[in-house]
């Protein structure tokens, strides 16, 4: 069996556990949501970015000089605009937390994310057990971050379907 499968049930093992993390709880904000946060933004800026400015180099397919972080961009406008949905839909929704529509499509968002994540840890380009664990360590505290926010956003349908 390859190294990445047993990463990947790591990747579901966290999503399984975060709820019983208690840690998470506490306030002021958990220590361990900040570096999450901080692993999360070191691992864009250390390697995701210059893989980015490798593949504009070396493709010839893209048009435009800066193509290849204009999508990088639209996916940032799409996450913080679907991140917008949510919580204008928390404002109107007292009870349950989020409307169920708006619900189904930030699980779907998410499902499409942590897809792309479990793509890249299998088809990724890591040459080492040093640069998967790397990417495995940044993404599962980055799963654990995502699984508190999407727990207080949505409340316990987060936990009942989403998670």
């Amino acid at each position: 069996m390859p190294k990445t499968i047993w990463l990947a049930i790591g990747f579901a093992i966290i999503h399984l556990l975060s709820k019983h993390m208690k840690f998470l709880k506490t306030v002021p904000r958990s220590w361990l949501l900040s570096v999450a946060g901080g692993i999360a933004v070191a691992y864009v800026f250390l390697r995701t970015l210059p893989e980015l400015g490798e593949y504009q180099l070396g493709s010839a397919k893209l048009q435009i000089e800066s193509e290849i972080y204009l999508f990088a961009m639209l996916g940032l406008v799409l996450f913080y605009g679907l991140e917008r949905l949510v919580s204008e839909s928390k404002k109107h929704t007292v009870t349950s937390g989020t409307s169920n529509g708006v619900f189904w499509i930030h699980m779907a968002s998410f499902s499409l994310y942590n897809g792309l994540i479990g793509y890249l840890l299998v088809d990724g380009e890591y040459k080492s057990i040093k640069g998967l664990l790397f990417y495995f360590i940044a993404m599962g505290v980055h799963f654990i971050s995502n699984d508190h926010g999407l727990r207080q956003t949505h409340k316990e349908v987060y936990d009942t379907k989403g998670r």
